[in-house]
């Protein structure tokens, strides 16, 4: 073969490995690229949370109420036509994982909204991802402070703490005479912090309210014996515990061992089985603020728990199905009213939306993306199981 023909061949074969690998290239979304708009007849809603790990107890359930309301949406014709399709992922309730699967669900998976995540923590890492890339994003369980400041994007459907603790603080107060309170915060927990803080400051609007400890633990902690031994000389009528379950059981364990008789209190980190599994008769009389109860149920709510018991052998819902089943729900309401399913666009409807009808209660969007949920839901662990202890109405204006 002479040098020509080979040079020409050599040149042909470069020319070729350029051409193929820059559309390799294009095939690899670089990090924090625009998400595609929605193609086709289906629009991709991505699951972020847990599926195995210590928070899983809240993702899973956030998971099966979303597939739920896709099931529902998509037998009554879908959105605009097109099939509501979840994406699903593990992020294990770790933060670093929890922006992976966010980056993954915007760049790969072309989706038009995330649910979740169900914790504080990790959807304040996910936030600035879907805010950049012009995702909506909507938390079904955050609860803490620094979520929706991130950007117009952001919104979560639970009830915040802000609004549930002043009201539970009122009832402690009038119904129940709680005059002192002890708080143990679990300072590597971006929600216990917010948590106690929110606490903290609605204590001080009311004068017949004491703190009279304010301990700190972690994640992960198995020994309380310190805390317990400092709060205990302060008999408190109350523990707040801004935590979640695990540890929350463990310290009603060292509190009943020392004689402590104070009941806990807590928002929804607490609403586990596993809370009550771990910590036996210790955890009875132990509070929870939520926003739902299958007790006294509205209609739309007594028809999604019903439906919900006959896939699930007879089991009922519990929040994190509730709300995963919200977000969905309100995802969808907000692309019909502004007959359009790009995230650009029915990011206004969605903040525009008032006094929804959801499964979890009333729902209301404030100027700030901020939900407003009525009723209050205050439960009790009574016999093993949680009980709705009082409905406390929230004004919704």
């Amino acid at each position: 073969m002479s040098f020509k023909k080979i040079s020409a061949l050599l040149l042909v074969a470069v020319l070729a490995a350029g051409v193929f690998g820059c559309k390799k290239k294009e095939e690899a979304p670089a990090p924090g690229a625009e998400a595609a708009k929605p193609a086709g007849d289906t629009i991709k809603i991505g699951f972020l949370g847990a599926l195995t790990g210590d928070v899983a107890m809240f993702g899973k359930p956030t998971l099966e109420g979303m597939k739920m309301a896709a099931e529902e949406i998509n037998a009554a014709g879908g959105v605009q036509g097109k099939k509501i399709e979840i994406v699903e992922a593990d992020n294990r309730g770790d933060k670093q994982e929890g922006a992976s699967v966010t980056q993954k669900f915007i760049s790969r998976d072309n989706v038009t909204a995330i649910v979740g995540d169900p914790t504080t923590g990790i959807t304040k890492v996910a936030a600035p991802i879907a805010q950049k890339a012009g995702v909506v994003l909507l938390s079904a369980g955050a609860t803490g402070p620094g979520v929706v400041e991130v950007g117009d994007f952001i919104f979560r459907d639970t009830l915040l703490d802000s609004i549930a603790i002043p009201a539970c603080i009122e009832y402690f107060a009038k119904d129940l005479g709680f005059k002192k309170v002890a708080i143990i915060t679990s300072d590597n927990n971006d929600y216990s912090v917010g948590l106690s803080q929110t606490f903290r400051d609605a204590a001080a609007k009311v004068p017949s309210i004491k703190i009279v400890a304010d301990e700190k633990v972690k994640d992960g902690d198995k020994d309380f014996s310190a805390q317990i031994t400092n709060i205990k000389g302060k008999k408190p009528d109350v523990i707040l515990f801004s935590g979640y379950y695990t540890e929350g059981a463990l310290i009603m364990k060292e509190a009943r061992k020392q004689g402590l008789k104070a009941p806990m209190f807590g928002g929804d980190g607490l609403f586990s089985p596993k809370f009550i599994e771990l910590g036996g008769p210790a955890v009875e009389g132990s509070m929870s603020a939520l926003g739902f109860s299958t007790e006294q149920a509205a209609p739309a709510t007594a028809k999604f728990i019903e439906t919900f018991k006959g896939k699930h052998n007879g089991e009922l819902p519990g929040l994190f199905d509730a709300q995963g089943y919200d977000a969905v729900m309100l995802l969808a309401d907000a692309m019909k009213r502004a007959n359009s399913v790009d995230p650009k666009v029915f990011k206004t409807a969605l903040a525009q939306t008032k006094k929804f009808e959801g499964v979890s209660g009333t729902i209301s969007m404030q100027a700030n993306r901020e939900p407003i949920k009525s009723p209050l839901s205050l439960l009790s662990v009574k016999d093993g199981k949680f009980v709705l202890k009082a409905k406390v109405p929230v004004k919704m204006d």
